[in-house]
């Protein structure tokens, strides 16, 4: 199991600036996501800015989130 998700801050465009709780902060690329028709959603930066932490990942409402393991290992390592 992969560290999870403790904090989430939105950082235009479409990437989100991850902490996890092993004190590793990332960047998560959304936009090669936004193709998915479940994805479709985060197109508008004003929803897509309402990212939230939820049982240990990102989500926006109950039909659109991303599953802890790809975030972590889908993200790029940045300084904090």
């Amino acid at each position: 199991m992969n560290p999870r998700v403790i904090n989430v801050e939105y950082k235009s465009p479409y990437k989100l600036k991850l902490y996890f709780n092993n004190n590793v902060v990332k960047q998560f690329d959304l936009s090669p996501y936004l193709q998915y028709p479940v994805y479709q959603a985060l197109k508008d930066e004003a929803f897509c800015s309402k990212a939230k932490v939820w049982n240990d990942t990102v989500i926006w409402d109950d039909m659109v989130d991303f599953d802890p393991d790809t975030l972590y290992l889908e993200s790029e390592p940045i300084s904090d």
